[in-house]
């Protein structure tokens, strides 16, 4: 569409029609030979002032449309399609303000909170806080259901208390990294999605980026990237939900990027200097 359709911002298509004869303007008068004056210009012509008009409430639209944002549900014909697609966006839901160890709890009692609480037990569950008994006990006692508490301390125990296992990642018995190193474990969601939900139970899956390995001068385990998908099983225990089992596997990974690796020295800061997320959505 043209503002320009029918010649112009408010232009006339031309003067009258003179006849080959010459205009003599009187010195005393506003009017010429033909006996009155020339018609002024009134600014915009009808045709053009409803072109613009029309523009104008075409904007309005567009913009009021591109504002409206997302419901959540499905399209108009019944399939999943447009659920799908805003299976990860953000709800506009406060996030929640229980802490438990440092770990988010209070989560709610919807397909919502079973995804906020999935994210976070991620985070907490690939922190390099599993890697200490006690704080791995707390961690344990926070995010697993009661039932199954005990099971996952003993299992969780032998996996990560292995001297030889902490030994192959750069890593003291006791969990600690060298003098004058750092150990980064950390989790990085990227987004969830719920498997399957019934009300006080769901299965959510999480799919994340993952830092891990030492930053030190000296480490032959340098921090790298890995990608991986943890599924879990919830429980509302409680008031809050609890994981009562969960599955992890590869991927998706992406391709990665030409990117030049940064030193020891800025892994170290940058770890220390950006710190986590509470993911709710």
């Amino acid at each position: 569409m043209s503002l320009s359709d029918g010649g112009g911002y408010g232009g006339e298509p031309g003067g009258p029609d003179t006849g080959g004869q010459t205009r003599t303007r009187l010195p005393d008068g506003g009017g010429d030979t033909y006996g009155s004056g020339r018609r002024p210009r009134t600014g915009f012509s009808s045709r053009n002032l409803i072109t613009v008009v029309g523009v104008v409430v075409l904007l309005i639209a567009a913009i009021a449309f591109a504002n409206r944002g997302g419901d959540g549900k499905g399209s108009s014909d019944g399939t999943a399609k447009d659920a799908e697609a805003q299976s990860t966006a953000p709800t506009g839901t406060k996030p929640v303000e229980g802490k438990n160890g440092g770990i988010a709890t209070g989560f709610a009692k919807t397909e919502q909170g079973a995804q906020s609480a999935a994210a976070n037990y991620a985070v907490a569950l690939n922190s390099d806080g599993m890697y200490t008994k006690d704080r791995r006990h707390e961690i344990v006692t926070t995010v697993y259901a009661p039932s199954v508490v005990a099971a996952r301390e003993s299992d969780l125990d032998k996996a990560y208390g292995d001297p030889g296992f902490l030994g192959r990642i750069g890593l003291k018995p006791d969990g600690r990294a060298p003098e004058g190193s750092m150990f980064v474990s950390r989790a990085n969601p990227v987004g969830t999605k719920v498997e399957k939900f019934s009300g006080a139970t769901a299965k959510v899956s999480v799919w994340y980026s993952a830092l891990f390995g030492i930053a030190g001068a000296a480490s032959k385990n340098p921090v790298a990237e890995g990608w991986y998908t943890n599924t879990f099983d919830l429980q509302w225990i409680d008031g809050d939900w609890k994981i009562t089992g969960f599955t992890q596997k590869d991927g998706p990974a992406p391709v990665g990027r030409d990117q030049a690796a940064s030193s020891a020295e800025e892994m170290s800061k940058a770890v220390q200097g950006f710190g986590g997320f509470t993911y709710a959505r």
